[in-house]
């Protein structure tokens, strides 16, 4: 099956897309692009690939579902477009970034330069149902970005993986943690950042671990 994906992902993933639950997965995605409103849009599904190939991968954070609401989803995890509304959750990422490192919370929620350093914003899900979340749940989507997860611990060296809340923990779970390192706290979500997310100092924690392997450290 012919993927629009970066090529580097496409050279990895190609067993995938050859795969039973993949077609059905793609069956099921484009009659709901024809028939419904869908995000993010169609183009910018494997968004997350295209920004950060393959072997520029340095960090991956673990999302769930893309946003719901027009205008918001682009195909990153925890990132939304130009001039929106900056959303609760990464609103307490910035905090915790400026708590931990001491830089001021920027203006905008679009996290492509992140994706542009290497790192890797992956949701489990990567579309969704206008207005419902998790609407596109269990139709495929889990099981690719499983296979993402195996693929970078197995071929790769010295990964910062940052699993927040219980679902993203789950995730992580066949990673490979003598080769690379897992940070784990609750999710930034306003319910539970003040549980374990708030001074966990994962943004440090990630740049001293790659500054130690000789890996240039990411500008939050």
């Amino acid at each position: 099956m012919d993927v629009r994906i970066e090529e580097s992902w496409k050279n990895h993933l190609l067993q995938e897309f050859e795969k039973p639950y993949f077609g059905k997965l793609t069956d099921f995605v484009r009659h709901e692009y024809a028939t419904k409103t869908i995000y993010p849009p169609a183009k910018l599904i494997f968004n997350a690939f295209d920004s950060c190939p393959f072997d520029k991968v340095k960090v991956v954070i673990v999302g769930q579902d893309p946003y719901h609401e027009p205008g918001q989803a682009h195909g990153l995890c925890f990132s939304v477009n130009e001039g929106i509304q900056i959303p609760p959750s990464l609103i307490n990422i910035y905090k915790e970034i400026e708590d931990d490192l001491g830089i001021t919370e920027p203006r905008s929620g679009n996290l492509t330069r992140w994706a542009e350093q290497g790192v890797l914003l992956l949701n489990a899900t990567l579309t969704v149902q206008a207005h419902r979340a998790g609407s596109h749940q269990g139709k495929g989507w889990e099981e690719f970005t499983d296979a993402v997860i195996k693929h970078l611990s197995e071929e790769c060296e010295h990964l910062v993986f940052m699993l927040w809340g219980a679902y993203a923990q789950r995730k992580g779970e066949t990673i490979d943690t003598n080769r690379h390192l897992t940070l784990k706290s609750p999710h930034p979500s306003p319910l539970s950042a003040h549980r374990g997310f708030f001074g966990n100092k994962h943004f440090s924690k990630t740049n001293d671990y790659l500054a130690a392997h000789n890996i240039a450290p990411i500008n939050w």
